[in-house]
């Protein structure tokens, strides 16, 4: 169900289910797999879809930040540069002698700082978030290409109970996905049943009005663009034990595949309303698509102009949407 700031609207079960954004990404990414299937005999394979889990997963606790972002009607364009810069940090701070945990703990609370930076010139001198964070997304690339000298750090001495976060798995399942859920199934939660939570909807649907009746907009806003930039961090560490290294350009372009899974999921560029789980079946949609077009042989430019036209589709509804909604 999609939830805004007024409140579900009154249907029979059915009917609330046929119109769910949610039912027709399902349905979508079915038909997509089960038209994958005959095309490409390799599709359905144990290894491409470990592969598309693994990949979606990690980005995955990504889209939830930025989720929660737009929802409260911020965006973040820095999203890729502080993923890398995680990394980066981390991985410098290994190569000085520092335990990984230790040096993974203080990468993401400096990602996190990076969050409240970005929350204070939003929140307190009043820039745009659009503004602010295409300018952290430079310095903070800037940093990364400074501390490596622009080439990857090799982690060849991790202790193997640290790379077991992103190549681990416990049974059949991969670490990176129990993690990936209970991300998700947390701020899920959150979202849709607590209290403080919901300050985010309302916010965004009208932060006038929400300052008005009383709920602290600035400390809204200001909250969850700390929480997106954390939760890069995150998934920056993740992404360093599973490849075992820390690459300064990693995550080029991740804004425009997190942005675009959270609007095609549902969530509005104007704040107000969107789901977690729309926005991971939007991310898996995304992930089946980008899997589809490397198996079929598609060239990596095609590939760029297809993800683009899925963004400018999904924002295109969104503003539809938005129109009708008024």
């Amino acid at each position: 169900m999609e939830l805004t700031a007024n409140g579900p609207r009154s249907r029979s079960p059915l009917i609330k289910l046929l119109k769910m954004r949610e039912t027709g990404l399902i349905a979508i990414i079915l038909v997509l797999c089960i038209g994958m299937s005959f095309a490409s005999p390799y599709f359905l394979t144990w290894v491409n879809m470990r592969a598309m889990v693994m990949a979606f997963a990690v980005e995955g606790i990504v889209v939830v930040g930025m989720t929660i972002l737009l929802i409260s009607g911020g965006i973040d364009l820095s999203v890729g540069s502080v993923t890398a810069l995680a990394m980066v940090i981390a991985g410098w701070l290994f190569l000085q002698g520092i335990d990984p945990w230790v040096a993974s703990a203080i990468s993401i609370v400096a990602c996190t700082g990076i969050g409240a930076f970005m929350g204070y010139f939003v929140t307190r001198v009043g820039l745009h978030h659009f503004i602010v964070s295409l300018a952290v997304m430079v310095i903070a690339r800037g940093a990364c290409l400074l501390m490596t000298g622009g080439r990857p750090i090799g982690l060849f001495t991790l202790p193997p109970e640290f790379k077991f976060i992103g190549q681990g798995a416990i049974g059949p399942i991969p670490l990176v996905i129990i993690i990936f859920l209970i991300v998700v199934l947390t701020f899920d939660f959150m979202l849709r049943r607590t209290t403080a939570f919901r300050k985010v909807f309302y916010t965004g649907s009208n932060e006038k009005a929400a300052a008005y009746s009383g709920i602290r907009t600035k400390r809204v806003i200001f909250l969850t663009t700390t929480l997106c930039s954390a939760l890069c961090g995150v998934a920056g560490i993740i992404y360093m034990a599973r490849f075992g290294s820390a690459q300064p350009t990693f995550g080029l372009g991740m804004e425009l595949n997190v942005i675009a899974a959270a609007v095609i999921g549902g969530a509005s560029l104007n704040g107000g309303s969107g789901t977690i789980f729309g926005a991971i079946l939007g991310t898996v949609l995304l992930s089946v698509v980008s899997s589809s077009l490397a198996l079929l042989d598609v060239s990596v430019y095609w590939q760029d102009i297809i993800r683009g036209s899925i963004l400018l589709a999904a924002v295109s509804i969104d503003h539809y949407l938005n129109k009708r909604r008024r």
